[in-house]
């Protein structure tokens, strides 16, 4: 496993585990939740083909799988879904809590 891969997985492990909280209905939205990843990993996504193509972005062959898609690693295209989401997942939760002290 990547290093890239392993802070991935770790860093989306405990929102997706509490993601499925019944309370918080978080998969209530999911068409939102969709649409805004779809936009992330578009205009992102393109950022980096283009970064990388001119040579202005590399990523270190040590610290990925070697996989890669459109020229970009698995990791950074998994980055674009990942990190968006612990975002949103953060978000929703404090709303959530807000809205219980309140």
């Amino acid at each position: 496993m990547s290093n890239y891969m392993a802070i991935l997985l770790l860093s989306v492990s405990f929102p997706l585990l509490f993601s499925f909280y019944p309370a918080l209905k978080f998969w209530r939205n999911l068409k939102a939740l969709i649409f805004a990843l779809t936009v992330v990993i578009i205009i992102f996504g393109s950022w980096d083909i283009f970064a990388t193509w001119r040579g202005h972005w590399y990523f270190n062959p040590q610290g990925i799988l070697g996989v890669k898609i459109v020229n970009l690693p698995l990791e950074e295209w998994l980055f674009f879904v990942v990190i968006p989401f612990c975002c949103i997942f953060t978000w929703e939760a404090l709303k959530f809590i807000k809205q219980r002290i309140k």
